[in-house]
Parts: structure tokens; sequence; C-alpha cells
């Protein structure tokens, strides 16, 4: 029976089976969900889940999100899949634990109170620290409400009344005491090495902490004059001792200190404010180097006549174009060795200036160095030890730190005030552009011929994330976590270190979705550095350790190593919270009665924000009674960012307090971006706010797309992929309504058991079997996306388009027959599963659907679990038949749609085709079923003969045609099917099928 036929001219309408359902075709989600909110809220829907017995925890473990903003399009798409990794697991038998958390310290939060201070015109170094900490955790805490109540408007499911906090007071004593673990497993130390500096927010930041951008650089080719050389001793057998040989070697020496006595050797650098902080050059071993002579100079060029430079013979011709010289004005005189270079002392370019004060009169270092490379620059790097952790680690190799480390630079940016020349200057202004002093530089090395050539680049340089201003190296004492020394006694089934725990965790203790994820962090976690743990803040936990008056970092007693005082230090950070650090007479409080406290410092640097969320999974998955039996989660997931974030600080924690990964899981998801695929920013004006889709849409339509799209990878947003999904949320939502109204009065003396259904039920039992694996499977593996590609095929696909259509006629026009009992047990099935399968996805809507078949207060489809699915249920052999039916009625509905399209026929059921079909199998299939039922026909003819010229056929089904051929009879004023029997029965023009339905 087909919609678009015309009324029947009886009114037999009142006599079929109609859908019968208030469910409304518009979802209006947007007005719609708050209640559903509010309703889950009394039912108080998490805590019954809870309740629970008997069920196997499975615990999704919470990256803390800063308190610090409104929600992004990021933050809906990770608590998102966050909230249907939860769901879907409950709902396959376990018990699923989400607890919510917030992360509380660090600059994020720090930085926003600076900026209230500063439209002030307040100073943050006058108020009390103590003051300054109550402000930051007050404008975190309201915060917290606010993301907490977007969250939840989102349809994710937690404990959101008891979520976890870094700035609780038992987080932060835990907090301290995981640092504390650190201190007592002697991993802990204090260093001076270069570090990534943020001159506008004053101190040291984490990888993590650091995005990278473009950024225009001065660039500079500065002059290192060769004051001396000393040929190295050539020793000669006793067969090349001859006179003339020794006399060769002599003149060899004598030619080679004539030549490059006065040269220069030509470094290149995008940072001229570490000139000055100079102290060696260092050049590659296996390079071709060349002695090169200016012979002309123009008048713009830095060069004179006669000059002399040592450069890498690959880079040469480059170098001599950037200062502006021709390939015919210069020349180059002859090869030098590695040998020879050894042999050279060089001289910094400002030595011996009137007014340095001999602050550069010493010679530089003159050394090989393995990362010296010959693709840019010069063949030779400066070094400034203080200003890069390559020249830092050659030169801790070589143990000569003391004599190349410099502290040039302040924590603001400036240069230290009595430096000659640069004291004052900054290398970036207050707002984080471009300060004096590469001027500076640039300009002094000018004026005392220093420089060869000058310029500008455009690089990726990095920059805080917080701040957006950019970053420096810059040496400093910092407290570290070797990542190299064994921790401890050494005894772990892991490794004895950290990073050795780390590498074994992520190759053999953790599954990775998707597996990339694991290559990245395995690479960053081989060739990282010791962990810096300090920061020059004031909102955070503090380094709760001391170091002895006198002593060097180095030495045994420099810092305090004490079970009691740890204690006392926890106990009062579980009572008072991690301010009574702050307060006067602290370090009296801690030490007195254990040691002398005027023996002690006592240390006031903060924690790495990613220690303090790094350490969560203590406060959280190891304490709490809604956590885990062995402090590991099943779960963590976050952004691909966090491989550098959260995933490695968790990492690297809990490989140094319980020797392992925190998680067994990690589950990555890409970033958003516009549909473009732009990356989405304020000045593009391309952002989608969470609230404004919730508010046009609805927040189902939001789930729904994050269930669209691969969240592995990048993934697009904007208005027209939001009409996409709203219009697969329309079809869906039709899907729904259509079962609801068929299963009206649906009861249990209507089921029918699947022995005793027709095939063709037995065919979407079938389905459902393939189906529920598929989806179970799907949502263990994390993968929405194939998850409800498979169920919207289906729904779509197999039960609208097919099914449906199909049993329309049946469900509408037929009596009590076993075939409409059995069609409607089976929607009772079909309806079970797809209300569940996508509940973890659709929360709201399919709450609706639900309570539309099942009310109560007490009802709820998040309360359920997945139905069990009989395994007997699969039939491949009938799986295999109807694949061919389909087929051949493809066939059939595409030659109609031709005569529907011509105006020949308004509807199908005015046909009766010959369907020709090659195959003796195929043919055999479709005659033990009512093919007319299933081409939505009014009768049909199935033949073995040849298929006639003028049968239509599809390219795709080899061996079917079908001729058009009109139904003969009268059309049946009740079901419209066209039969020869219409007004031969009882009830005038129907036919025997409607007869007997009207009784």
């Amino acid at each position: 029976m087909c919609a678009d036929t015309p009324e029947p001219s009886l009114d037999y309408k009142s006599t079929l089976n109609l859908p019968k359902t208030d469910f409304p075709m518009r979802a209006g989600l947007p007005k719609r969900e708050p209640d559903w909110l509010a309703r889950w809220d009394k039912m108080d829907i998490y805590g019954r889940l809870r309740a629970k017995e008997g069920r196997t925890p499975f615990t999704l473990h919470d990256g803390p999100p800063y308190a610090n903003g409104h929600l992004h399009i990021g933050h809906a798409l990770n608590k998102t899949i966050k909230d249907m990794i939860v769901r879907s697991h409950q709902m396959m038998g376990h018990d699923a634990r989400y607890v919510p958390g917030w992360d509380c310290h660090g600059l994020p939060i720090e930085w926003k109170i600076e900026e209230q201070y500063r439209k002030k015109g307040r100073n943050k170094d006058e108020v009390d620290i103590v003051d300054f900490r109550q402000e930051c955790r007050k404008f975190a805490e309201g915060w917290v409400d606010i993301q907490r109540d977007e969250f939840k408007r989102l349809g994710i499911t937690g404990n959101w009344d008891d979520p976890y906090l870094t700035m609780a007071y038992h987080a932060e004593a835990v907090i301290a005491e995981e640092f504390q673990k650190f201190l007592m497993n002697g991993t802990l130390y204090q260093g001076s090495k270069p570090v990534m500096w943020s001159p506008v927010e004053k101190t040291a930041l984490a990888e993590a902490e650091v995005e990278y951008h473009d950024k225009e650089s001065f660039t500079i080719w500065v002059k290192f004059k060769v004051t001396d050389f000393h040929m190295p001793d050539l020793v000669l057998s006793d067969e090349e001792e001859t006179d003339d040989a020794r006399e060769a070697v002599t003149q060899a020496k004598a030619d080679a200190a004539r030549d490059f006595k006065g040269a220069y050797v030509v470094i290149w650098t995008t940072t001229p404010w570490t000139v000055p902080s100079n102290k060696a050059v260092v050049f590659g071993d296996s390079f071709d180097y060349g002695l090169y002579e200016v012979t002309d100079a123009p008048e713009e060029c830095w060069a004179a006549k006669g000059d002399r430079f040592i450069l890498a013979d690959k880079l040469a011709a480059d170098v001599m174009a950037k200062a502006r010289l021709e390939p015919g004005q210069y020349r180059r005189l002859r090869n030098v060795t590695s040998a020879q270079l050894s042999g050279m002392t060089l001289h910094h370019p400002l030595a011996g200036t009137e007014g340095a004060n001999g602050e550069w009169d010493q010679p530089r270092d003159f050394r090989a160095a393995d990362f010296v490379t010959d693709e840019e620059g010069t063949g030779f790097v400066h070094c400034a030890p203080s200003h890069g952790m390559e020249e830092y680690e050659l030169y801790r190799g070589l143990g000569m730190l003391p004599q190349v480390i410099t502290y040039n630079v302040m924590d603001d940016g400036g240069f230290r005030a009595d430096l000659p020349f640069f004291g004052g200057t900054y290398i970036l202004n207050r707002k984080g552009g471009e300060g004096d002093a590469n001027t500076a530089v640039i300009d002094k090395l000018a004026a005392v011929g220093g420089l060869l050539a000058r310029g500008k680049i455009k690089h990726s340089y990095p920059h805080s994330w917080r701040s957006k201003a950019p970053v420096i190296y810059r040496n400093t004492a910092q407290w570290f976590a070797a990542v190299d020394k064994p921790v401890g006694d050494g005894q772990d089934d892991h490794g004895l270190t950290i990073r050795e725990r780390a590498l074994t965790s992520i190759d053999k203790l953790v599954k990775w979705t998707p597996q990339t994820g694991r290559n990245r962090l395995y690479s960053m976690i081989e060739q990282r550095p010791d962990w810096v743990l300090s920061r020059q803040r004031a909102w955070g936990v503090p380094l709760t350790c001391f170091t002895r008056k006198g002593a060097l970092p180095t030495d045994e007693i420099f810092l305090l190593r004490d079970a009691e005082v740890n204690a006392r230090i926890v106990r009062a950070f579980e009572e008072e919270g991690a301010d009574c650090w702050y307060q006067d007479g602290a370090k009296d409080r801690f030490l007195s009665g254990i040691v002398d406290p005027e023996d002690y410092d006592q240390v006031f640097d903060i924690l790495d924000v990613w220690f303090d969320s790094g350490s969560t999974h203590a406060f959280v998955l190891r304490d709490r009674e809604d956590g885990t039996e062995d402090g590991i989660a099943d779960v963590y997931m976050e952004g691909t960012d966090q491989h550098r974030g959260w995933f490695h600080s968790s990492l690297l924690q809990a490989c140094g307090t319980m020797g392992r990964a925190p998680y067994r899981n990690v589950v990555t998801h890409g970033f958003t971006l516009d549909e473009k695929g732009m990356k989405m920013s304020k000045s593009l004006g391309n952002t989608i706010v969470p609230e404004k889709v919730v508010q046009q849409y609805g927040a189902d339509i939001l789930r729904l797309w994050v269930a669209q799209a691969d969240y592995t990878n990048d993934q697009r947003i904007g208005p027209e992929i939001l009409k996409g999904t709203a219009d697969s949320y329309r079809r869906l939502r039709n899907t729904m309504r259509f079962m609801l109204g068929s299963l009206a009065d649906f009861s249990e003396a209507d089921r029918v058991e699947p022995a005793d259904m027709p095939e063709l039920e037995r065919w979407v039992l079938h389905r459902l079997a393939e189906l529920d694996h598929v989806v179970q499977d799907g949502y263990r593996r994390f993968d929405f996306q194939g998850v409800f590609q498979a169920v919207f095929a289906f729904a779509t696909g197999d039960l609208s388009a097919f099914y449906f259509d199909i049993r329309k006629d049946a469900l509408y026009c037929d009596g009590d027959t076993d075939r409409r009992r059995a069609a409607r047990a089976v929607l009772d099935l079909i309806f079970h599963r797809l209300t569940t399968w996508l509940a973890p996805v659709l929360v709201f809507t399919m709450e609706e659907v639900w309570l539309e078949r099942f009310p109560g207060d007490d009802s709820s489809v998040h309360l359920v679990d997945f139905p069990v699915t009989p395994a007997d249920w699969r039939d491949e052999g009938l799986a295999a038949k109807w694949a061919r039916v389909r087929r051949a009625r493809r066939v059939v509905t595409a030659a109609l749609e031709v005569q529907r399209r011509d105006k020949v026929i308004g509807a199908s059921l005015e046909a009766a085709p010959t369907v020709h079909v090659r195959d003796a199998e195929v043919l055999a299939a479709l005659k033990t079923v009512n093919f007319a039922d299933i081409a939505i026909t009014s009768g049909v003819t199935l033949t073995g003969d040849p298929l006639p010229g003028e049968a239509f056929r599809l390219p795709e089904v080899e061996g079917v045609g079908v001729v058009f051929e009109r139904a003969e009879g009268e059309k049946c004023q009740r079901c419209w099917k066209i039969l020869p029997d219409v007004g031969r029965h009882d009830h005038p023009g129907v036919c025997g099928r409607c007869d007997a339905a009207l009784g």
C-alpha cells in the first residue's frame, strides 16, 4: 500500500490497523531536552546505576579541563566521546563509572587574575600571596559551576555532585605526597640548565604548555676572528723521516698559519640576543670546508677586499650571496681540514671593544660536535650553552659547564643591568612583542665590524599557549625529575628508570586507539629530557621540600629527606590546603623537633600543573570509593595534543611512583576544524560554539555529529554539516516513529517464536544478530562511527526502505494473521535493540522513544542493558538467499520507477510485471517467496525464459530483466491492490484478504 495513492472511494480507513502514536514528527529538542535532564536528576539515574550489583567495574578517568572559561567545540567533542564510552559499557553489563574533574591550579587561572589586576592598575607582587591564591581559588570555583552546567546540558552522565578538583584539600595533600615520593626515591634534583622560559609570565614552561606559531626573526651572519693557529704535529714513520719531508711539513704549517690567521669563522643565528652569551663555536668533523677570499667588494657590502672566510663548501655560495657578493667577487683559496680547524683560536667579535670591560676577551672554545649540519647556515654553530639544550648537553658531557654557563638574561627577559652595551635592554616588550635587545646586539656588532650579513626569516617558533608571547631558552636553577636514574632501589618488573618503565608500559601494558598514538608517545618518551617540575608562579601546589643552607645541589645532604616531615606536611595540607605552606612560621611548623629550621631553606616554587593532573590517578582512581581496586583506569581519552600533555605527564608521574602507566587503554581524538578544514579562530569568525548549536538544534544533534565523525582524525563542523546531521536525525526519528505506531497495544500474546515466523522476519532476526556483534564489538573498540554507520544503514536501508516498505501492507491491512503477529513481534525485538544501541549517542531522543512505550516515574532506557541476542538467530544460508531476492527486487523497483516517471502508472500496485531470471538458483529462490509482496506490486510473473530485448535491466544485477505489464482486475478499496477477485466477496469493493480481515 503506497502513501501517494488516492483515497479509496469507499470509507474503509477506519478498519485499517493504522499506526497510533503521540510521538511527534518534530523533535523540538532545544526546548524539551532540559526536561529530561531534570527528570534524570530527580531519578538519580547515575546513582541507581551504581547500585546495581555483581557487575564488572569499568572506569574512564577524566582528563581535567581548566576551569577558566566557557566550553568550546573541542570540549563538546571530548566529553561526548567520553559519555558514549561510559554509557555503552554500562549497557554492555559493566559498572561504568565516570567522575568528572577540573584542573584548577596553574598559569591559565593565575593569568586571568593578573589580567584583572592589570586592568585595575594593581601590582600582583604587592598582594599577599595567600590572598592572591584565594582569589584564584574563588575564580576557579565559579567556572567549575558554569562548566558543570554546560557539560550536563550536553547530556553527559557522571558523578556531577562529587567531581574531583585539583584544588580540593585532599587533592593538594595527595599531589604533595606524590611529589614527596620523587623526593624520597632519589629522582628529584635541582639543576641549572636551559629550559623554555616565558619572559612575559616570568616562569619556566613545559613542552605541553608551548605551541608553535610563525614568527619573523632577525637573522645575522657573525664573524669570529681566527687570532692564532697551531698546526698539529705530523708523526712521520722512519721511512718518511727525511729532510725533504720535514721541510714540507714546516712549510705546510707556515702556509696554514699565514692563510688562517686573521681569517674569520662565520656563524649564523636567528637569535642575535644570544651572541653576548656566546662561549664557543662548533663544527662538523665530516664536512668539506674551504677558505674563501673576497677579491672585490661593492660599497653596500660589509665584507672588504682581502677578507678571508672559512665556510662549509656546500653553503659558501649562499653565504656570499647573503653578504651581497657575486660569484666573481670571491675565490676559494684552499681546503680546510677538521684537524686544521681544531688548531685555530677564535675570539668573540666584541673582544677588546672599548667599554666592554673584558667581558668577551677570553678565546672561544672551538671543537667538533655531532649536532652541526650543513643543510643551512654556514657549517658552524655558535654556542651559548645557557640558551640551547644541545650546546648544554655537549659541555655537560665534557665537564665544562662552569666555564660556559652565563646568567646574562633575567626572569623578565631583560639583560642583567651591568652587561656592557646591552644591560637594561629586553628581548621582548611587556606585551610579548619584539624588544630592543636584538637591535642593540645587531647594531653593536655592525659598529665593531663583527657582521658579514643580516636579514629576517619567518619560521615556526615556540610561544606560550597562555600569553601567546614567544618563549626563550634560558638557563635557570630548576627542579627536575630524572628520567634515566634508577628509581629507589631500582627493582621493578617494568624497568629500573622512569623512561624504561614508561616505554615498557607503552609497548606491553597499554592498548592504543588509534595505534598511531603509541608511536607518537613512544618517540617522545625515547627522546625527552628530564622533567622540569618547578614553576615560578603562585597558584598551585608548592614543591614541599627543604634545602640545607650552604650545601650544593650535588651534595647528598642538599635535600632534606625525612618521612616524619613529609607526613606533617601532608596532614596539614589535608586539613588546611596548600595555602598553609605560605603562612608565617610554616618552616618552623614543619621542621621543629625533627631538625633545626635554621639549617634549612624552604622551597617556594610551585609544581608544574601537569604534575597536578598527572597525579589525579592517585586521588581519584586510588582513593575514592568509586575509583578502582588497583588505581589503574580502563581508559584515558583526550585529544592528540595530550600525547605531550596529560597522557605524557600521567605516564611519567605514575612510572615514578607506582612503576607503570595508570591506564590500560588510551583513546585519542583529533582537532575540530571548520567546514573548509581551517583551524577555528575568533579572528576568522569561523568558531562553532556548543551553546549555540544546542540552542538551534538540540544537544542530540551535536552528539550525533560526534558519532558520525571519525574522531581519530581531525573532524569538520559548520552550518551545512550540521544540516546534514539534522537530516540523518530526522530519518532515524521517522524509523522510530513508525515502530512506535505499529507497536501500539502490542502485548505478549502477540509474540511469535522465531521458528514460526515467515522467512522475511527470520531474515530480519539474522540481521539483528549480525548487528549485535558489530555494535558491541564497535563499542568495545570505541568505534562510534562504525557503530552508528551500521545501525543507521540498517534502520534506513534494511528497515525503512525494505522491511517496513514491504510489511506496511500486512501491518495495516491484515486481520489477526500469523504474518501480522510475526511482523509485530519482530518490530518489538527491533525496537528494544535500536533504542538501546542508540541510547549512548542520542541520549534524549531514545529516552523519549522508550517512554512512549514504557512510561512511568521509574522508567528509563538508561537503566537497561543491551538485550541478549540469541546466536541461533543467525542463518547464513537464509541471508544468502535473501541477498539474491533483494538484488532481483532492485531491478523491479527501478523498472517501475521509470514507468512512474513517465506517468504510465501512479503507483507500483498498478503493475504486475514479468520478471525474467537467467540463474536457476535465483529463480527458485524467488518462487519460494511472495515476490509480488516483496516488490510491492499487485502481481508478478517469474520465468526462466531468455531476457527479451525490451526488458529493463540494471548493469550491476546480472541476468535479471523486467517487462512491464499492468495489473489486471479491480482496485481493492481497502488495500489498493488491483486483483481479479475484487468485488466477489461479502464486503463490497475489497479483495479476499481484506474481506477476511473485515470479518
